[in-house]
């Protein structure tokens, strides 16, 4: 009885807050959500059985969130829940999943992940703050399957970083030609106590159709007190006409280490390149191909080694629902894939079929 006492007071008082406001601010509520579940199989049929087994690349996946073979798996279910009033808003957006626990690997206990939390302040048309923990800038790809064409990940997404939590400033320079400014923990950090802070920026801007857009990113500094990096990152999307679109990226990123002797040793870098060929011959079917170069023969991500990944996907469209198969090829400069005995080779194929759900 108690308790139902206090949430009617709660209401109430929540109530009187509402009415109490400035009746000309517009208030807006949005909520909205999605769902991915594939299959996996690579050609190579590898024998490895254990999904915790601690070899890097096992079912020769060494990218994101599709680490499995010749299973049905889900891939993450999301409720995003957005408000705005006035000059402030929020954003609470939720990840369920396997999908969401390897966008989270920082974080314990992450089936259930907060993707994104954050609050904004827009005290001018020109300006926007966001404070709190927030999507990448950096790279062509997102972490909603829903909003990439190709089902598989990139090598740049999977090694580059997936979100920071910190303060940014958006600032209007003009046009269609925007900055962003912001100071955050290290990369991929929701919480890092008494850590270095990192450095993030983004320089944007478009033709006066929107047809041609381009993005330069940043993100800079020390990630632990004896290891820091750069990292600078293009974007570019082309429309080339209605049916037809072209996206490219490249990456490149140094790092650097602290000696014994309180000296900063020599940096060490690894880069990539991708090329996204977008075409939407009728409007229930869109076909891409990625083609996607990456060359860490520095071993900086541990791979030593090249490699050329071609993946094309076909997205089926009913209504909110798009139906993905892909087939890609991983082709390494040195022998980091695995045949069916286990035994090493340069390269593999592996066949998806997925499906995403957004509302």
């Amino acid at each position: 009885m108690l308790r139902k006492i206090s949430v009617l007071a709660i209401s109430v008082a929540c109530s009187t807050c509402a009415f109490s406001q400035d009746s000309t601010k517009k208030s807006n509520f949005v909520i909205s959500g999605s769902a991915d579940v594939y299959y996996r199989y690579n050609f190579a049929n590898p024998t490895i059985k254990d999904e915790t087994d601690p070899s890097f690349n096992y079912f020769n996946n060494p990218t994101s969130f599709t680490k499995t073979h010749n299973t049905f798996a889900l891939g993450m279910a999301s409720i995003k829940v957005e408000h705005s009033i006035g000059k402030v808003g929020m954003v609470a957006d939720l990840g369920f999943g396997k999908r969401a626990e390897e966008f989270s690997y920082n974080d314990q206990n992450t089936q259930l992940a907060v993707k994104q939390l954050y609050v904004t302040y827009a005290p001018t048309d020109k300006i926007k703050f966001t404070l709190g923990s927030f999507g990448t800038h950096v790279g062509y790809e997102l972490v909603d399957a829903y909003l990439n064409r190709n089902y598989s990940m990139s090598y740049m997404f999977s090694y580059g970083p997936f979100f920071h939590t910190g303060l940014k400033a958006d600032i209007n320079l003009g046009g269609s030609t925007a900055l962003m400014v912001g100071v955050t923990n290290p990369t991929d950090f929701k919480s890092a106590s008494a850590e270095p802070k990192m450095f993030i920026g983004q320089l944007s801007t478009a033709s006066k159709d929107g047809s041609v857009k381009g993005f330069l990113n940043f993100q800079g500094g020390k990630f632990t007190d004896v290891d820091r990096l750069t990292q600078l990152d293009v974007v570019g999307t082309f429309g080339i006409s209605s049916q037809f679109n072209i996206g490219v990226n490249g990456t490149w990123q140094s790092r650097s280490s602290k000696g014994l002797d309180d000296k900063w040793g020599d940096s060490e870098s690894w880069y990539g390149a991708a090329l996204y060929l977008n075409y939407d011959p009728i409007t229930w079917l869109g076909l891409t191909l990625r083609g996607e170069y990456l060359n860490d023969d520095k071993e900086v991500l541990g791979l030593n080694t090249t490699i050329f990944a071609p993946t094309l996907s076909a997205n089926f469209k009913i209504d909110n629902l798009t139906i993905i198969p892909e087939f890609r090829f991983d082709n390494a400069s040195d022998n980091m894939f695995l045949k069916h005995d286990l035994t090493p080779t340069k390269s593999t194929g592996s066949f998806i079929l997925a499906a995403t759900y957004h509302f």
